[in-house]
């Protein structure tokens, strides 16, 4: 191994002297005391290239808001299905309860890192993979496969069914409350398993449980085992269905089999070869759930589905890196906006490949792609519905450039039929297991 060298007063005389030899760096200087960096780098063509105008437009209802939450792949899935119910119930404003999968996710989140707890019972804290378990715990974020685990197994309910709590819509005291009794799990399971007492570690987990479901139930509320479903028409007539189910109300109400829906990515790192399934250890929410799994596509397949499914006139829950290259007053996501790089004299260029690869980007926001502009047959933007309220941006809806898309768009969903009989035959295979750090498995949130 090279030895590590150290600054020298040489090295930090040399520094300085070229620093003060830039004229440009004097006036960034100065700037910089009155104006934040984005501000002072800011590209002014970029805005007036991208009006909020797209060729394909797919109505959608109002956006949604997720307040204090990481939970933008509830919301944003939600806002897939709803537009679901709506058009065949002729809906013009409606959502679907966010609290209510809130609920059974975290509970099933719960168990899912007790059950993996124990797996890991031997194993020693100073592991790779317990360290990673005992550091994410449970958080609020997840993935559509997640999703549509938990909408299977306890079903969809309006909002007005399970309204948002104060808890539900600022959850990091009731997430570190859980979690601080989850590690508390882990330590006293691992005495009892070294005391040779094995014997008393499902009880102890169905007591973590039953403690864990009460602060929920506190935060949160108890979950309604039925409902009226009300709404009102698109003719402005009133309808009431009653004593609907949860599970009824997604069976019956909304009626689509969520399983024909499928994870694409756009991953071009050199371990993740194309047209391969993908799954990450330890990630999921219902031990019995689908398993959260992708099909790695090159970036113009991946654009391809996404597109034919915006023209068939339906929109599309993707994820992305939502932090890079944002001016949430104007709604944009452009990776030519800001002049980072002319304003500091920096070199910053880097391939996706290499932004996954060194951890400078991953997926971390979802989102819905609800239209796209589009010039001789190819996209210049796209219209995103976000879950960050309707009082910013365009009433809550967003644009990215393509060449943004391409960069920092890392995942979506699409029906099956859109794919390819080669990509189609390709999610039948046995999924590639990622290690739980891989950058795909980062959650949305």
């Amino acid at each position: 191994m090279t030895k590590m060298q150290a600054i020298k007063a040489e090295d930090l005389n040399r520094m300085e002297e070229t620093y003060r030899q830039n004229d440009k760096a004097r006036v960034v200087r100065n700037a910089l005391t009155n104006n934040d960096i984005t501000r002072i780098s800011s590209v002014f063509e970029a805005e007036e290239a991208n009006p909020f105008l797209f060729s394909i437009d797919i109505k959608t209802m109002p956006a949604t808001n997720q307040k204090k939450s990481g939970r933008c792949w509830i919301f944003s899935s939600l806002n897939v299905l709803r537009e679901m119910i709506a058009k065949k119930y002729h809906i013009e404003k409606f959502e679907l309860s966010q609290n209510f999968i809130t609920f059974y996710d975290k509970l099933e989140k719960v168990n899912w890192f007790l059950e993996a707890a124990l797996q890991e019972v031997d194993t020693p804290y100073s592991d790779e993979t317990m360290r990673y378990l005992l550091e994410t715990v449970t958080n609020d974020g997840g993935q559509w496969d997640m999703m549509v685990s938990v909408v299977k197994k306890y079903g969809l309910c309006p909002k007005t069914a399970m309204p948002e709590t104060f808890q539900s819509s600022n959850t990091m005291g009731m997430m570190r409350l859980i979690n601080g009794r989850l590690r508390k799990f882990v330590a006293d399971s691992k005495r009892i398993n070294a005391e040779g007492k094995k014997e008393e570690l499902q009880a102890l987990k169905e007591e973590c449980l039953q403690e864990c479901y009460g602060v929920l139930c506190s935060c949160l509320g108890v979950p309604p085992k039925s409902f009226t479903f009300e709404y009102v028409d698109d003719k402005k007539k009133y309808h009431a269905k009653y004593n609907v189910t949860p599970k009824e109300f997604y069976e019956k109400y909304l009626g689509e089999d969520l399983d024909d829906y499928v994870g694409i990515i756009n991953g071009p790192t050199a371990d993740k070869p194309f047209h391969k399934m993908y799954t990450v250890k330890y990630l999921g929410n219902v031990v019995d759930g689908n398993p959260v799994s992708y099909l790695n596509l090159p970036i113009n397949e991946f654009k391809k589905a996404i597109l034919d499914q915006l023209k068939d006139g339906n929109i599309v829950w993707f994820g992305c890196d939502a932090g890079k290259d944002i001016n949430r007053e104007t709604g944009l996501w452009d990776d030519a906006q800001f002049d980072y790089a002319g304003t500091f004299d920096m070199h910053l260029d880097m391939t996706k490949a290499e932004m996954l690869d060194a951890r400078h980007s991953a997926m971390n926001h979802a989102m819905v792609f609800t239209g796209v502009n589009l010039v001789k047959g190819k996209p210049t933007r796209w219209k995103i519905e976000n879950s960050w309220g309707d009082t910013v941006a365009n009433a809550g809806y967003y644009i990215c450039t393509d060449t943004w898309f391409d960069k920092y768009v890392f995942e979506a969903v699409v029906h099956k039929k859109y794919l390819t009989a080669k990509q189609q035959k390709a999610l039948k295979t046995e999924p590639i297991v990622l290690e739980p750090w891989d950058p795909f498995g980062s959650l949305a949130d």
